[in-house]
């Protein structure tokens, strides 16, 4: 089955048709090369990964390929990517862990939605790469450093967003190691350990908890489920939901953003909220333009776009919001499925786990 025979549309919301006016948004601001740009014009791994998985989603196969034969091309010896490639050139050099871990997500997913297996196994070595990288900057207690930089050294800290992230990485990973035969146990390691310490050690990471990333990310992630991912969701929802409007970006700005609006979607989703679920994707809908792309975020108080743009990554997740919510194609339960394999949360006071900030175990 591909994409192109089971197009998402959620009744009352969003049609097939819409969701492949907004696939085609994106397609039309691909790069030649096959890279998918911010609007300011560089290239990042993981939004350029999220954008190929919903053009795979719209039936855009041709065109998701080509995206994924530009990460073959900028992968760097290392694993890694460039943090932002502007037409063929790394303006920032140094290479973050939730880059490298989400294309195992990307190629899963195309796996899952084309049944391709030729492209997983040409795809597979970059994998490899990707996340033995990501790996190297996992530290004794088991977060992971967000970056390593130009000069080869770590970064000082690890942050909740990205690491969740990774979390799903890492599962992808395995689960396509184990469909090609090859098993990849010192993931599945450092995935056990990274879930614990983001379901049980926030002082693992730096605070940025102004952002409702940070907020609903363990759960999508799939690292927190259950009754903990409920509460958790449950604690801050009047902090960062808007009635009507959708999800705010930042806690203290009256800023609405789609794309983090779908994510919350996929995590409410991801724990069988499907009433709460249409209702966010229903009212974020306000920010979808005439041609299929959606806006950024809503300054609900001066009543402005801001920033004044239609940005592929959002539309990216509305895509695949809209395919989660309606099932439609073979990969609309990768958000649920991510927790398949959460493990209950491990008292934090007796778990042993260092308190103290620890540097990568491996290098």
């Amino acid at each position: 089955m591909t994409a192109g025979e089971r197009i998402p549309s959620v009744p009352g919301i969003i049609t097939a048709d819409q969701v492949v006016a907004t696939g085609r948004s994106i397609a039309a601001i691909q790069e030649d090369d096959g890279g998918v740009p911010w609007p300011e014009g560089h290239v990042d791994a993981w939004n350029h990964v999220e954008c190929l998985m919903a053009m795979s989603v719209a039936g855009l196969t041709a065109e998701a390929r080509a995206g994924y034969d530009w990460l073959v091309r900028y992968q760097r010896a290392d694993g890694s990517w460039p943090q932002k490639v502007v037409r063929g050139q790394a303006t920032e050099p140094a290479g973050e862990s939730n880059h490298a871990a989400y294309l195992a997500v990307g190629v899963w997913h195309e796996l899952l939605v084309t049944g391709d297996e030729a492209f997983a196994r040409r795809m597979w070595p970059v994998v490899r790469r990707a996340l033995d990288f990501v790996v190297g900057l996992q530290t004794a207690r088991g977060e992971i450093i967000w970056q390593r930089k130009a000069t080869g050294e770590p970064a000082g800290f690890a942050l909740l967003t990205g690491c969740s992230s990774i979390y799903q990485g890492l599962r992808c990973g395995v689960l396509l190691g184990e469909h090609l035969g090859e098993r990849q146990p010192d993931w599945e390691l450092a995935a056990g350990q990274l879930g614990h310490v983001i379901a049980a050690h926030p002082e693992a990471f730096a605070d940025k908890s102004r952002f409702s990333m940070d907020w609903y990310y363990p759960v999508l992630g799939g690292a927190v489920r259950g009754a903990q991912a409920r509460a958790r969701l449950a604690e801050r929802w009047d902090t960062f939901v808007v009635p009507g409007l959708g999800v705010r970006c930042v806690s203290d700005q009256p800023w609405v953003t789609a794309a983090e609006s779908c994510e919350l979607v996929l995590a409410l989703d991801a724990l069988g909220d499907a009433e709460r679920a249409h209702a966010v994707f229903r009212d974020l809908q306000h920010m979808r333009h005439e041609d299929g792309s959606y806006w950024t975020g809503w300054q609900f108080v001066n009543r402005n776009w801001f920033p004044r743009e239609q940005s592929a990554y959002t539309a990216a997740a509305v895509v695949l919001a809209a395919d989660a919510l309606s099932g439609a194609t073979p990969a609309a339960a990768l958000f649920r499925d991510a927790g398949r394999y959460t493990q209950p949360v491990t008292d934090p006071a007796t778990c042993g786990c260092s308190a103290t900030p620890s540097t990568p175990s491996r290098t």
